[in-house]
């Protein structure tokens, strides 16, 4: 059984930065596309980002692209997401998916393996 572990959440006011950590214990995360989703309250899950497993390719949704970077450190096995300018509107948990594929996807359909997600709170 296959399960990520998302870490690096917490409490941080409007302009504040968080770098969340999605790590994958016994599981090689080089062989697979990786995407960061979140769920606000009262809200449907959302894409956040991906990246690829072959050339680290990197795609952003619109509400956060300019502000997040998702990046692969292979060596520790570790997929982070680093935040910047976080908005009240960024709160939500934050779950990280992979999936034994070349590219990522913002279809959470193609992802088999999840965590259970890190709780992220922008408040003034």
């Amino acid at each position: 059984q296959v399960q990520l572990v998302e870490s690096g959440g917490g409490s941080v006011k409007p302009g504040g930065s968080l770098r969340l950590a999605c790590a994958a214990p016994g599981f090689n995360l080089d062989d697979c596309a990786v995407g960061w989703f979140r769920q606000a309250p009262g809200k449907e899950r959302e894409w956040v980002s991906c990246i690829g497993n072959k050339d680290d390719s990197q795609y952003y949704g619109a509400p956060v692209k300019g502000r997040v970077r998702i990046s692969s450190d292979h060596a520790k096995n570790i997929v982070y997401l680093q935040m910047n300018s976080l908005k009240e509107d960024d709160t939500a948990i934050y779950y990280c998916a992979a999936g034994k594929m070349i590219w990522g996807s913002w279809h959470e359909n193609e992802y088999p393996y999840w965590g259970r997600g890190t709780q992220v709170t922008v408040s003034s």
